[in-house]
């Protein structure tokens, strides 16, 4: 999970950070409460330059990764600089994840050649959680669309916890355009529409840090990392992107990543042999992420970002209510681990 990034030929920021902040209503607030409107208000008040007005809306871990007004206002700048004005809307379609709304608009622009993706994230008040543009993403080719999952894997945590980013499309997976996390997950632990209480600006105010990780399946543990660093939320550690983590070795060329575990809790060691359910780690905040929550991949290697990424086929576990006896999460559930009797 990431809250703000530059990268490429766009100049583009994102946050992910789930907090519950009012918005300041004023005379800038969209007259549609329709997500699909107001995703289309907030984009045409950043066309028209209108930053006061966006800024009005942002939640307070927006403008806290922005740190003013005149820092979104480059943005725009730049923005406009680079790709020019919109030419033409090529689709634009809302999700659900949780308690927010996700607007995503493709369209064309005059400067520039690619499709670009605008992408707002927000709850049912307007709050402005998440905010983006950059070049529209394809999803990395893989030979694995079909393959079942060979190991027994249960869910890796017990308890509640919400699909942050998991599924197979951009939609619903940022992470689907990397090859070895293909069908990647994050999972953080929500509560009254937020992952953490209070302000957000400490570890142990999120619902997941600290929280139990077991092994997903039987197998030898392939790697182990700990000792790094929890980072304060909103700080990421791009060096060290995995964090403290766990890798297993289920047999049958399939790796099971496990990372961003706390300092000091990881419990395994390399060469060490495992059954499902037990105990690796805590949840932490460590490596490029920018809150705490569990980062989980099945892949062919047991090398990070080396190998290609697997569907994790879950077993017996809850999604929404319902059980599931084999299945895969996706972005916006609430699943754990439990008893299924049907699909």
């Amino acid at each position: 999970m990431k809250q703000r990034t530059v990268c490429g030929t766009v100049v583009f920021l994102t946050t992910l950070a789930l907090v519950t902040a009012q918005v300041a209503a004023k005379d800038a607030k969209p007259a549609k409460t329709d997500p699909t409107e107001r995703g289309r208000a907030y984009t045409a008040l950043f066309y028209d330059g209108k930053v006061d007005q966006v800024w009005e809306h942002f939640g307070e871990a927006m403008k806290t990764a922005l740190v003013s007004k005149e820092q979104l206002q480059t943005f725009r700048d730049q923005v406009n600089e680079q790709i020019g004005e919109e030419a033409a809307v090529v689709n634009e379609e809302v999700i659900r994840a949780g308690s927010f709304h996700v607007y995503s608009r493709h369209a064309r622009f005059k400067k520039f050649a690619e499709v670009i993706e605008v992408n707002w994230t927000f709850d049912d008040k307007g709050v402005v959680e998440g905010f983006y543009i950059r070049p529209q993403q394809k999803p990395a080719e893989t030979q694995y669309l079909d393959h079942k999952t060979k190991t027994d894997l249960r869910l890796p945590f017990d308890g509640a916890w919400f699909v942050f980013w998991g599924g197979r499309t951009i939609a619903e997976n940022y992470h689907v355009v990397a090859k070895d996390q293909r069908f990647a997950y994050d999972l953080v632990i929500m509560k009254d529409g937020s992952s953490h209480s209070g302000d957000g600006t400490s570890n142990e105010q999120y619902h997941a840090f600290g929280k139990p990780i077991v092994a997903p399946g039987a197998g030898v543990v392939a790697a182990a990392v700990d000792g790094l660093p929890d980072n304060p939320p909103g700080e990421m550690d791009a060096k060290n992107a995995a964090g403290n983590n766990v890798v297993i070795d289920h047999g049958d060329g399939e790796f099971s990543f496990l990372a961003h575990l706390q300092k000091g809790s990881v419990k395994v060691k390399k060469g060490q042999t495992v059954q499902a359910g037990d105990a690796l780690g805590l949840c932490g905040n460590s490596g490029n992420t920018s809150e705490p929550h569990l980062h989980y991949h099945l892949q062919t290697t047991a090398v990070s970002h080396y190998g290609e990424g697997l569907p994790a086929q879950f077993q017996n576990y809850i999604a929404d209510g319902q059980p599931i006896s084999r299945g895969e999460p996706t972005k916006g559930q609430t699943i754990e681990h439990g008893a299924a009797t049907s699909e």
